[in-house]
């Protein structure tokens, strides 16, 4: 399985804004955190706030703040969410032109695959990727204060 940038950088974004509590942070700080690009990140944060993880407050003490408690997100939830395309192999796909689909027996089991796979995500939220590494994950993003 892989997962796109797109949905990897969603994730690092909840875990920022979820490490820093009720504290407000911007578009800018988290791109410089993780060395992403502005422009990527203002997509994916707003795409995050039209899904209702993430509230963009606008004007001078504006800023972005998780939705919901860390608890209440699922991550198989937000995977199946933030990944555009779930199709792993061209027989996934509507314009498939794979001339052994229909004696090949790959696309059923890669189904279970991913199913398994989401399944296993489904059983993890926000706050298990926090655990109890709030404070180490506040010192490796530079974020000088936890607000837990």
């Amino acid at each position: 399985m892989h997962l796109t940038r797109f949905t990897d950088y969603s994730i690092r974004v909840l875990i920022f804004l979820a490490v820093k509590g009720e504290e407000r942070s911007t578009i800018n700080e988290i791109a410089e955190t993780f060395d992403i690009s502005r422009n990527h990140l203002m997509k994916i944060v707003q795409e995050l706030s039209q899904k209702n993880y993430v509230t963009a407050i606008r004007g001078k003490n504006g800023g972005l703040l998780l939705t919901r408690d860390p608890a209440t997100i699922v991550l198989g939830e937000l995977v199946r969410e933030m990944e555009h395309d779930m199709e792993l192999v061209e027989c996934f796909h509507s314009k498939n032109a794979c001339i052994i689909t229909p004696a090949c027996r790959l696309q059923p089991i890669l189904n279970n695959a991913l199913s398994a796979f989401l399944d296993v995500l489904d059983h993890y939220t926000l706050a298990d990727l926090l655990g109890n590494q709030q404070p180490q994950l506040a010192q490796l993003m530079r974020i000088p204060a936890v607000n837990a």
